[in-house]
């Protein structure tokens, strides 16, 4: 960064930490963007003359004379129809290869939608995987993430999300991904015909670690320009959260603010809620979805990064590998979405409530049944076809890599029952029965 004419440049330090640099300025905004000797940084307080700089790259090598030139402006974007397609970094510049993006420029930290325009999240999202769309329906304008451990594939899951939901506009977010994740989103992205209307913000495990805290801002400002003025249905895609949280610890722990639980910020629900909230439906038309990923240590969903996740999102989406079949699946029993409610049997097929509530008790049955085998009891014979039942399940429904509409998931499901039960051991009602019940063929 070289300075421009009656650009200031300073060159006093009063300290340094391993993340942060404070000095005296004048005229200088919170959020506002500088180089401390050419490295991006980032004012992330103001007292008085005082600021503090967070450097992305850290400190190491800088001296108290360091140059710091101030650019004048919080981060910014620009914003156009010709972003689709395209890869960037965390400062919003190409990483494809390709020249920069013209159109107009906008400040990325916007507030959050007037409730006024909002409208209750009532369309269905489509996505084609049955742990979603029958179990745990979603609907446009929801927020909603995965919570999944770090060694499963929730960034193949989190691609197939993207190619399959009936969306008109997909922004990706990467933070901390690793470089064969990225590769394999432009290859995906790419061999389905669908890059033209991905837009991605990357941050790879290579990249400084800070710089992931810019991705959400940039992601929402982008998602926010397509939903409201050109009035498209954006599905806003976040990997990994629990990376982004990390990154604010880290600045937290540098400036000596006191840590809240799990070494954790004070501010890290607000920090959140700030990005979740972007979750909108218009009235006008148009909406934004969320869909993140939240990694897991040692699958404690206790620990504050998914505790206060779990207050903000309108349910979790919560990966499991079977341990009978050895697939990943999106776990029946700890999933939930809290707006299902709004389309399921309505926009949905009107069996689609009964359906789902029958295979999971099912499920249910199957697990105790389980828990009696491995316990040296002796199971019964419905015990041994619930058993039977659950692999079935497992293998023709829940099983992520499955690609199927939400009709064929509950013809499946009726198909499935039929196999192992009879009419009277399902709870279903009669009329459902009647016009749905699948005819025994030899």
């Amino acid at each position: 960064m070289i300075a421009s004419a009656f650009q200031p440049i300073y060159t006093q330090i009063k300290a340094l930490t391993k993340a942060t640099c404070t000095l005296e300025a004048g005229g200088v905004q919170y959020d506002e963007l500088a180089w401390v000797d050419g490295r991006s940084a980032q004012v992330i307080r103001v007292e008085g003359k005082n600021v503090t700089l967070q450097i992305f790259s850290g400190t190491e090598g800088l001296g108290t004379n360091a140059q710091v030139v101030f650019s004048g402006k919080a981060p910014h974007l620009t914003l156009s129809p010709l972003l689709a397609g395209r890869y960037f970094n965390a400062f919003g510049k190409a990483i494809d290869g390709r020249d920069e993006v013209q159109g107009d420029e906008r400040d990325v930290k916007g507030q959050t939608v007037n409730p006024v325009r909002r409208q209750l999240p009532s369309e269905l999202l489509a996505t084609g995987i049955a742990g979603i769309d029958l179990n745990n329906t979603l609907v446009t304008g929801q927020k909603i993430p995965f919570f999944a451990d770090p060694d499963q594939p929730y960034n193949r899951i989190l691609a197939e999300v993207a190619l399959r939901a009936d969306s008109d506009r997909i922004v990706l977010g990467g933070m901390g991904i690793s470089h064969d994740d990225f590769l394999m989103f432009q290859q995906k992205f790419e061999a389905s015909g669908a890059g033209d209307k991905i837009v991605s913000y990357i941050n790879t495990s290579e990249d400084p670690p800070l710089e992931r805290l810019l991705i959400p801002d940039l992601v929402c400002t982008t998602a926010e320009y397509f939903a409201v003025e050109r009035q498209e249905k954006v599905l806003v895609l976040l990997t990994d959260m629990t990376l982004y949280a990390d990154a604010l610890a880290i600045v937290s722990n540098k400036m000596d603010q006191i840590p809240s639980k799990d070494a954790m910020p004070g501010s890290l629900y607000s920090d959140l809620a700030r990005i979740y909230e972007k979750a909108v439906q218009f009235k006008e038309g148009g909406s934004i979805t969320i869909v993140a990923v939240t990694t897991l240590n040692d699958g404690d969903i206790t620990h504050a990064i998914p505790d206060n996740t779990g207050y903000i999102t309108e349910g979790q989406l919560y990966l499991k590998k079977d341990p009978e079949t050895g697939l990943t699946i999106i776990d029946p029993f700890r999933s939930l979405s809290r707006l299902k409610q709004n389309v399921i049997g309505t926009k949905t097929r009107e069996d689609h409530p009964q359906v789902m509530n029958a295979l999971v008790r099912l499920y249910a049955d199957a697990s105790e049944a389980r828990s009696k085998k491995e316990n040296g009891f002796d199971l019964n014979e419905y015990d041994l076809r619930v058993l039977k039942f659950a692999e079935a399940y497992t293998r023709e429904l829940l099983d992520v890599q499955l690609n199927i509409g939400t009709d064929e998931m509950l013809d499946r499901g009726w198909r499935l029952m039929s196999r192992y039960f009879e009419v009277f051991e399902l709870g279903i009602r009669q009329n459902l029965i009647d016009k749905y019940w699948p005819e025994k063929t030899a």
